[in-house]
C-alpha cells in the first residue's frame, strides 16, 4: 500500500529512509534542473577535482528544460526527460552527494546500485502534463552553464510538485515491482 509523503528540500537521511517505491509524494523547495550535457559538465568537474556549481549534499535534480517563458508567468511549460540519457553520470554523481533525481523512465543497472548503496531516491514526475507542472513552480533562477540556453542549470522553487518513488533507497524498483504484478507468464 503505497503513502503520500509532503516534503520539503532539501532532503535528509531520514526522509530518504521513510520513502517506498510506490509512494506519492508532494516536493515542495530549491531543486535544480540539469539534463545531458550539464550532467557532463558536473561529472568532467568532479574528474578533474574542481567545485560544482551546485551542492549536491542538498540538491535534487530534475531532468527537465523550460520551454520560454510566457509573459506573467514564472517559468514555461516543464516537463521530465527520459532519465536514462543521464545514467552514464549519475552514479558518480551519487558517490559525490546526490541525494535525489527526478525524470522519467527506467533506469540502469548501475544508478540503481548507487542509489541503493548511498541512500538515494529516484522520482518520477508525470510527462505530458508540462503546462500544469509549471504551475507548481514559484521561482526560477539561473545557477550555471548560461550558454546551455533552455538546457542550463537553474534553481527552481517549486510547491506541492506532484511526484511517485520509482526507486527507494533500499534498491527497490516501482517498475520492476508492476511487471512482476502484471505482466502475464507464457
Amino acid at each position: 500500500m503505497s503513502t503520500t509523503h509532503q516534503i520539503q528540500t532539501p532532503l535528509n537521511s531520514e526522509v530518504i529512509a521513510s520513502l517506498h517505491a510506490g509512494d506519492m509524494v508532494l516536493l515542495s523547495g530549491d531543486v535544480y534542473t540539469a539534463r545531458d550535457v550539464a550532467h557532463r559538465r558536473l561529472y568532467e568537474s568532479l574528474e578533474r577535482g574542481e567545485k560544482l556549481p551546485i551542492d549536491l549534499k542538498t540538491a535534487i535534480v530534475f531532468y527537465a528544460a523550460p520551454s520560454p517563458t510566457p509573459p506573467g508567468r514564472v517559468i514555461g511549460s516543464i516537463g521530465p526527460t527520459t532519465s536514462y540519457r543521464m545514467d552514464f553520470f549519475t552514479p558518480k554523481l551519487i558517490e559525490n552527494g546526490l541525494r535525489g533525481m527526478i525524470g522519467k523512465g527506467n533506469r540502469s543497472p548501475e544508478v540503481l546500485t548507487a542509489t541503493n548503496k548511498y541512500g538515494a531516491v529516484y522520482f518520477g514526475a508525470i510527462g505530458g502534463i508540462a503546462a500544469l507542472t509549471a504551475q507548481c513552480i514559484k521561482k526560477v533562477e539561473l545557477v550555471a552553464y548560461e550558454d546551455l540556453g533552455p538546457e542550463a542549470i537553474r534553481k527552481i522553487t517549486m510547491e506541492n510538485m506532484p511526484l511517485i518513488v520509482v526507486h527507494d533507497a533500499r534498491g527497490n524498483d516501482l517498475y520492476a515491482i508492476a511487471r512482476g504484478q502484471w505482466c502475464v507468464k507464457h
